[in-house]
């Protein structure tokens, strides 16, 4: 997948656990979890606007984009 999550850096940066951001956040502990540990494949912006607020972070910081080289590159 062409995104890296940034969800465990963050988190750690802002010294959260889990459970205290699934609190903040009201997001599915398995949804973070799978967040965090880059096995989602997709996610409603509102989920992500949710764990932004709560990080206090924007949006854009949650993941990074790879991008994948072609075979011409």
């Amino acid at each position: 997948m062409p995104f890296r999550s940034n969800l465990g850096m963050l988190m750690e940066k802002k010294d959260m656990t889990y459970e205290e951001l699934q609190f903040r956040s009201k997001v599915a502990p398995d949804t973070v979890a799978r967040a965090k540990d880059e096995r989602i494949s997709t996610c409603k912006l509102f989920t992500l606007e949710k764990l932004a607020i709560a990080l206090d972070v924007e949006v854009h910081e949650l993941f990074e984009y790879i991008r994948e080289s072609s075979p011409a590159d």
